[in-house]
């Protein structure tokens, strides 16, 4: 899916659009991550998904076709430039809240494991004299 601009001034407005809206969607999922509500990040999915790919391919066109947007007039172009700085930061937000919570969810999970592997017994034998042996706990890196 692409931009169907036409002229530069009508792109640029299109990429702004675009970005503002993108850096919207974003927050809110870092915003979701941080406050440890990941299901709420789950509601914008599919529409952050459908819009990064447009950005994406936007923004490719435009780096290997910089005459897309000389045209248009400087002030629009210096806002398209302030909103993927917004961009850029929002999705710096979203990296480390990103990377919080994956911290938080392997920690879980290894202390789950760790739990689960302490309390579990394996019988070494059969039969009346039977015996059981507790597993070594794992390494603490899974």
């Amino acid at each position: 899916m692409t931009i169907s601009a036409t002229d530069a001034t009508d792109r640029v407005e299109q990429l702004i659009t675009l970005t503002e809206r993108l850096t919207e969607l974003i927050a809110l999922e870092a915003q979701a991550f941080e406050q440890h509500r990941p299901q709420d990040a789950a509601a914008q999915i599919e529409e952050v998904s459908k819009l990064a790919n447009i950005y994406r391919h936007e923004s490719s066109r435009v780096r290997a076709n910089p005459d897309l947007i000389a045209s248009a007039p400087l002030a629009q172009r210096t806002r398209l430039t302030r909103a993927t700085e917004a961009f850029d930061a929002v999705l710096a937000r979203q990296s480390r809240a990103l990377g919080a919570a994956k911290a938080v969810t392997e920690g879980l999970v290894r202390a789950i494991a760790e739990e689960v592997a302490t309390q579990r017994t394996n019988a070494s034998s059969y039969g009346p004299s039977a015996t059981t042996k507790r597993p070594v706990k794992p390494p603490p890196s899974l």
